[in-house]
Order: C-alpha cells, then sequence, then structure tokens
C-alpha cells in the first residue's frame, strides 16, 4: 500500500470525507467483482454500498501492515456476496452478462464456449477456487494479492487456479465441443 493510500486510509478512521476517497478509488473495482459473483446489476448495486457500509463501521479495526486495503475490501465483498446468496439462495439463478475487466487466461486451452459459459462454469466450482479464479482472470490481482484476500499462502492460491482449471477442463471435455485458446473466448 503506497503513503497516500495508508495517510487515507488513517484519516478515514475519523473522518468520512476521507472515507469517500477510499470509496472513489475502490468503489469500481468492489462492484465488478461482486458483479461477478452474481450476474445482477441491482444487486451488485446493493451488496457493493453494503461493502462500504460494513468497510465504514469496521475501517477503526483495520490494521495497515496486515495486508492492503483493497484486499481488506474484497474480503469484506466475498463475505456480503456469501451473505447474498444465503438470504436469496432459494432464488439465486445466473443470468447473462460478464463482469468488466475479464482477463484471457492465455495459457489454458478449453473447448468452444461463448464467454458467458465460461463464467457460468466458473460459478459452479468449489467457493475457493471460484474466488481464486475471479480474482485472477476477472479481477487481474496477482497471486499474491489473491493470497492476502483469502487468506493463504501463494502456493496454496497456485493449487487452487490449477485445480479450478483441471475442473473446466474436465467439464468442457464432458460437453465434448472443439478445442479453443481461452483468450480467444474471452476477446
Amino acid at each position: 500500500m503506497d503513503q497516500d493510500e495508508r495517510r487515507t486510509v488513517e484519516l478515514a478512521k475519523c473522518n468520512a470525507d476521507a472515507f469517500g476517497v477510499l470509496y472513489d478509488r475502490h468503489a469500481a473495482a468492489i462492484y465488478r467483482f461482486v458483479f461477478a459473483r452474481l450476474r445482477n446489476a441491482a444487486s451488485a448495486e446493493d451488496v457493493t454500498a453494503e461493502v462500504f457500509l460494513k468497510a465504514l463501521r469496521g475501517i477503526s479495526g483495520y490494521q495497515a501492515g496486515e495486508r492492503p486495503f483493497i484486499c481488506w475490501l474484497y474480503r469484506i465483498a466475498d463475505n456480503a456476496v456469501a451473505d447474498h446468496f444465503r438470504r436469496q439462495r432459494p432464488t439465486a439463478e445466473l443470468s447473462d452478462g460478464l463482469p468488466d475487466g475479464t482477463m484471457p487466461m492465455d495459457d489454458i486451452a478449453i473447448r468452444h464456449l461463448e464467454v458467458e459459459d465460461l463464467w457460468q462454469l466458473v460459478e459452479r466450482l468449489p467457493r475457493q477456487q471460484r474466488l481464486a479464479m475471479i480474482l485472477r482472470f476477472g479481477q487481474d490481482r496477482s497471486t499474491h494479492e489473491i493470497a492476502l484476500v483469502m487468506g493463504k499462502s501463494d502456493a496454496a492460491i497456485k493449487l487452487l487456479i490449477y485445480r479450478a482449471v483441471a475442473r473446466l477442463r474436465l467439464e468442457v471435455a464432458r460437453r465434448g465441443l472443439a478445442p479453443m485458446p481461452l483468450a480467444l473466448a474471452a476477446s
């Protein structure tokens, strides 16, 4: 975390205007992350607002040395999305659309799938694998940043992503679709 961010976080602990600066910096990234999970703009807006409300209420307990502020926000967002799904479980459905900022998975060969189909397959992954994939390929976060968000080692994150990719390959093979590099599917 750079010095400006650190100062702004410290100011935000006692000044709502300073928290507004943090909101302006990070709201779009958190919204994209939430939208990637919910696939519904209205719900994503509501959950994003909830994330920042929780962050405002809990910022006094945030310790800058533990992890970057954005990683702390992603952790809050992940929990808020899980809460949303628990509340909505009987009616939760996947809808069309892709998160902004979807990044290609260059070295992974998949079968011929539309991008939305690929993200729907990602949504079926176990929670930890899904979160790692969304942060890596939907939010373009580094392995280390993902490790900080998820409270795991870099090696554990690499393994989660490896296993997620293997599951995706198996699902694509099960469907018997023609090979296509993932980078082409995401463009």
